[in-house]
């Protein structure tokens, strides 16, 4: 070949060729892994954002549950995914920054993934028998400290929110609960509410009925700041414990590698979706504060989460599986 404008033109084509797959994407489905088995809140999320995302793209986001291993199977086969935007992930705060320092896994959150966006924060409930004599997070913390190790706390199992709220209220308030984890949320809140455990942290979609018919009794709540299903209720730092927030979230990735125009054209869709006033509903129902962003802020997010747990599990010596 000696025509010297064709050559150009071949050397100039790879310059090209990212910028001509950015505005073919999408051409295809977008496979949307949920790490879990349907029912949970990935799921719940996932697919409301997949409905509303799908038109929006001008193709079908098709959900598909890949759980086990608390969420390493779903999380491996999306590392291990082409990065071209057709396979991305959503998992929440024990997959993305629990599991990491609890197991050694086939992936690393930080180099295998390409951030997308945070989803949301969900805060939890500090609930107790009724039976418990305790009206106050300061009533509780003396009667643990008068007997130690002896009241329980349960959790959906070992690295799970649950677990990780009942660690960090042990450490920061300088008592020593017992740890009794489940298979699920469910049947812990079920044992709460028989009097087989004294204190539990949970979600508070589930919790509110018991709640409101006094077979729980509420404490507080676990984030940085009042739930609006829950006004009246003070956080676990307000209640007295310093420096006590935790809260489990949600958040999407990708491949690393996937190309930054295909991962900015993601970002901006899924941030308006975030903003459609019935997702913004759906969310205040289930006492969630929807987040979005850029996948700047995802990354800084996960980054200072991972520290946050590694000091804890460290501290309060915790080994085993992590939860999802």
């Amino acid at each position: 070949m000696n025509n010297p404008i064709a050559l150009a033109l071949l050397a100039a084509a790879p310059l090209f060729a990212p910028a001509a797959f950015a505005q073919q994407y999408p051409s295809k489905a977008i496979r949307f892994i949920v790490p879990f088995p349907p029912g949970g809140t990935s799921d719940i999320q996932g697919r409301m954002i997949a409905d509303k995302l799908g038109p929006r793209l001008g193709q079908q986001v098709i959900i598909d549950n890949r759980g086990g291993a608390n969420g390493a199977i779903g999380m491996e086969i999306v590392a291990r995914a082409p990065a071209d935007g057709y396979t991305m992930i959503i998992a929440t705060v024990g997959t993305w920054t629990v599991g990491p320092h609890l197991k050694r896994l086939p992936y690393d959150v930080l180099t295998d993934f390409a951030p997308l966006v945070h989803i949301a924060t969900t805060p939890g409930v500090m609930i107790v028998h009724p039976s418990m004599p305790v009206k106050s997070v300061k009533e509780l913390i003396a009667l643990a400290r008068l007997r130690p190790t002896e009241l329980t706390f349960g959790s959906a199992g070992i690295g799970g929110f649950g677990h990780m709220c009942g660690e960090l209220f042990s450490v920061l308030a300088k008592v020593r609960m017992t740890h009794v984890p489940y298979k699920g949320s469910a049947p812990a809140l079920i044992d709460l509410i028989g009097g087989h455990i004294q204190v539990l942290f949970n979600s508070a979609l589930p919790t509110m009925p018991h709640i409101r018919t006094g077979k729980a009794r509420a404490l507080a709540t676990t984030g940085a700041q009042r739930m609006t299903i829950l006004p009246d209720l003070p956080t676990v730092a307000e209640a007295g414990v310093p420096g006590y927030e935790n809260s489990t979230w949600s958040a999407l990735g990708v491949p690393a590698r996937t190309p930054q125009s295909i991962v900015d054209r993601l970002n901006k869709e899924i941030n308006a979706v975030l903003q459609l006033p019935e997702v913004q509903e759906a969310a205040r129902a289930e006492g969630s504060m929807i987040t979005g962003g850029t996948p700047a802020q995802f990354q800084e997010i996960l980054k200072s989460e991972l520290a946050k747990f590694g000091k804890l599990i460290k501290a309060a010596g915790i080994k085993g599986d992590a939860g999802g």
